[in-house]
């Protein structure tokens, strides 16, 4: 069986990323809010060059562990869903996320696709009627064989697991072992980082089974087209919602040009599902597959992963309240690499704030335009001489600090920021360098000169700030006197070192406040 062809991004008409969908049972906590600030940021990377982009995002609706929630809080599932999913609307806002759309699984276009993808694999001859008994997570909605229990418990929550046996349809899992393998062997990228991928060939090349894909004594869930009786497993059910928001359904021109997907993110908990169960059910389906599966590692909290049960819990609102919208942004982009697991300090938050924000940067920016309002009233001619030796290097500092901008591609947003924050280095020292506050009376026009460029500074370190964040770099823009947005692009122009333009900068506020005690 042949293997899918990956599209180039030469060739897509679109970026198409994706976070997973989240079960809506609660206010999404950092881990949850930490892959999709990723997918965010990187989404605002891409549309920032002038790539048309499509980022989703959205909710996992069907289930048991739902179905048990709502009944606990005596409601109907879909009543008890449509409470929840607010707060995750509400956090996204309050993070200033930009997805470009919002999927539930309990939506018509979702369950319409569910059953032609359903269809398509039973069409196939991939689905076939049998028993299932083995120890099922309701939490994971998974799973398991009674080795990758850990004393008996879930192997990621560690709660009890229950035995589950019914009859049910399985979907040939088994079937697409050797196709998955040689689809990875030729498109290596096609799950990162490299560890990740290991994980997943050593995990097929022990054998693939074949998986049960629907159930027959719950009711909440999409019925399969071809047995009512039974409605679609939820983990089968969920993952459709990356063809279902590309429009397969309700927009087949949008779908086109935007299938397949150019990421999946995912976190490493959810890894077999995304890189083995959904390129098989591609594979049956006729459709390409993704051209990755990004996978990252948990934030940790005293070493142990979030969770309520553990009270390591934390919800983005209690850290928000201190460091602002952009202060956790910045944090979690920086401090957090792509890939390992990372442990959350609330002391190496405020740190990066007050390093980076409130000195770095705040500092900066507070200081030159303080000095454009005290000499030239804030109105800077539009004068500079790159040809002087700080200047050079201050142009210099910038390419390459726009450079660095491309690490997105690959996810690396610490790697990205580290290198916008060599420009604010780079302007920092120029500013000491060149002493603009003994320049008026001594050389006034050194002094437009050197006022220029450091406010040019501060505008393409506000177009590079503009993915990671948005709020401040509008902010700062603001207070430059620009017109439109720092994000408007392309950045091949926006981010060019040049001749600041005429403008009225205005000090006010301080950009970072620093936090104190």
């Amino acid at each position: 069986m042949a293997s899918p062809p990956t599209a180039t991004l030469a060739e897509r008409l679109m970026i198409y990323l994706t976070t997973p969908i989240y079960y809506p049972n609660d206010r999404p906590h950092i881990g949850t809010a930490y892959t999709t600030l990723v997918a965010d940021a990187v989404a605002r990377y891409w549309r920032l060059v002038g790539e048309e982009v499509y980022s989703v995002t959205g909710t996992d609706e069907h289930g048991l562990k739902i179905a048990r929630e709502a009944e606990e809080q005596g409601m109907a599932p879909q009543e008890w869903v449509d409470h929840i999913v607010e707060r995750f609307h509400e956090t996204w806002a309050l993070l200033d996320m930009s997805f470009d759309d919002f999927i539930r699984t309990t939506e018509d276009r979702h369950r319409a696709t569910v059953q032609a993808m359903f269809q398509k694999w039973h069409q196939a001859g991939d689905t076939y009627l049998g028993r299932y008994e083995g120890w099922y997570c309701v939490r994971c909605e998974a799973y398991y064989t009674e080795s990758e229990l850990i004393d008996g418990n879930c192997p990621w929550h560690g709660t009890p697991v229950e035995i589950h046996a019914e009859e049910n349809w399985f979907f040939r899992l088994s079937k697409y072992a050797q196709p998955l393998l040689d689809h990875i062997a030729a498109n290596p990228e096609f799950v990162v980082p490299e560890t990740r991928r290991n994980e997943v060939i050593g995990f097929i090349e022990q054998g693939l089974d074949d998986i049960s894909i629907s159930r027959a004594t719950l009711k909440w869930g999409i019925p399969l087209p071809w047995d009512e009786a039974q409605v679609a497993y939820v983990w089968f059910d969920a993952l459709i919602n990356y063809v279902s928001a590309a429009g397969y359904s309700d927009d087949p021109d949008r779908f086109t040009r935007q299938w397949p997907a150019w990421a999946h993110l995912v976190g490493k908990d959810i890894i077999r599902f995304h890189a083995i169960f959904w390129p098989a059910m591609l594979m049956s389906a006729g459709l390409p597959l993704p051209r990755q599966v990004a996978v990252h590692g948990h934030l940790l909290v005293g070493g142990e992963k979030l969770s309520k049960s553990n009270a390591t819990q934390i919800l983005p609102q209690e850290l928000v309240e201190t460091v602002g919208t952009d202060g956790y942004r910045h944090h979690f982009l920086r401090d957090v690499s792509f890939g390992p697991d990372s442990n959350f300090s609330w002391e190496g938050m405020v740190d990066r704030y007050n390093a980076d924000l409130a000195n770095d940067l705040g500092n900066l920016a507070n200081r030159v335009l303080h000095l454009a309002e005290m000499f030239r009233d804030g109105k800077v001619p539009a004068r500079a001489d790159h040809g002087r030796p700080e200047e050079q290097a201050l142009a210099a500092a910038a390419a390459e600090a726009a450079g660095s901008l491309r690490h997105y591609e690959q996810f690396k947003t610490k790697q990205a920021i580290d290198g916008v924050w060599g420009l604010f280095a780079a302007a920092n020292g120029f500013v000491e360098a060149t002493e603009p506050w003994h320049l008026d009376s001594r050389d006034p026009d050194r002094l437009d000169e050197v006022l220029n460029a450091a406010l040019e500074a501060l505008r393409v370190g506000a177009v590079l700030v503009s993915p990671s964040m948005p709020g401040a770099a509008r902010r700062l823009w603001d207070k430059l006197g620009l017109p439109g947005r720092p994000d408007d692009g392309p950045l091949a122009e926006t981010a060019t070192f040049g001749v600041f333009p005429e403008s009225t900068v205005s000090k006010g506020d301080p950009l970072f406040p620093r936090i104190e005690g």
